[in-house]
């Protein structure tokens, strides 16, 4: 039997932390791996690589996954959790452009550090000379950070978390003309940019996210921006088979939201 066609067994999953010192970001920054144990080579296993990895500590991700992973319920594959730091608001965003008020003025060294200094180092560090497939999540504006990242460098990237996303995100402040149309930089990329057909996005929000209306429609913003979003997706041909949405009723702006529908996510995308 060949190494691809094998079944594979699991008996556990290994987390290690690491600090790994940026030059791009000058900062150390903490980096979560967690690692299943298996027969199958490793560049036979995935990738996903999560925002705000300090959450994933929060959430007890370590042992949610093992039961996925161990229990047959989704394939291995390797996780890695990436701590923000003390510039989080400037480091995640849009390397595309700042925000209206400057931040996200280093999410293109953040970027550079994904991919010139970060996956390196997973490589080596798991020995993978590669991996099967590549995959991005986020919370919050962590999230934001992921879909910028993916969105700009779709050809490394075939799934993309997206957990209460801020794609309010936006390049002029309400009282200076803002416009939906125009000024919200994730969808005005999206808009500009290209299909690519491999890409599957899984967005979550939920009806507790915040309380802000800013079009007095009697849907929260953090909703009516996911489900915009949509909308300049299927204009460039994405469809329901390429995005999940899912919208929780009680779901708030937690942890504890997203620790309750990540596994879904997870079994969404690696299920078997």
């Amino acid at each position: 039997m060949s190494e691809s066609s094998r079944s594979a067994t699991y008996t556990s999953v290994i987390t290690e932390q690491y600090t790994l010192a940026s030059e791009y970001l000058e900062r150390e920054v903490l980096v979560d791996i967690y690692l299943p144990v298996t027969d199958l080579p490793i560049d036979q296993l995935s990738l996903l690589l999560i925002n705000d990895g300090q959450d994933l500590l929060t959430m007890s991700f370590d042992a949610m996954l093992e039961e996925l992973v161990t229990s047959g319920t989704i394939e291995p594959l390797v996780c890695v959790g990436i701590h923000c730091g003390a510039e989080r608001k400037m480091e995640y965003g849009t390397a595309y452009s700042a925000d209206f008020k400057g931040r996200g003025a280093k999410a293109g060294l953040y970027t550079k550090f994904v991919f010139e200094e970060l996956l390196p180092f997973i490589r080596r560090t798991c020995k993978a000379p590669s991996f099967k497939h590549k995959s991005f999540a986020g919370f919050s504006l962590g999230a934001l950070s992921a879909m910028d990242i993916v969105w700009n460098h779709a050809g490394e990237f075939n799934k993309l978390g997206l957990f209460s996303p801020s794609l309010w995100w936006r390049r002029k402040a309400y009282e200076d003309g803002y416009d939906d149309e125009l000024d919200r930089l994730m969808h005005l990329q999206v808009r500009k940019g290209g299909f690519y057909p491999w890409l599957q996005l899984f967005i979550e929000c939920g009806n507790l996210d915040e309380t802000a209306d800013r079009n007095s429609n009697g849907v929260i913003d953090s909703i009516d921006d996911a489900l915009d979003l949509i909308v300049e997706l299927k204009a460039k041909g994405y469809t329901d088979a390429h995005i999940q949405y899912l919208e929780l009723e009680d779901g708030k702006h937690d942890v504890p939201t997203w620790r309750k529908v990540f596994p879904e996510f997870l079994k969404w995308g690696w299920g078997k």
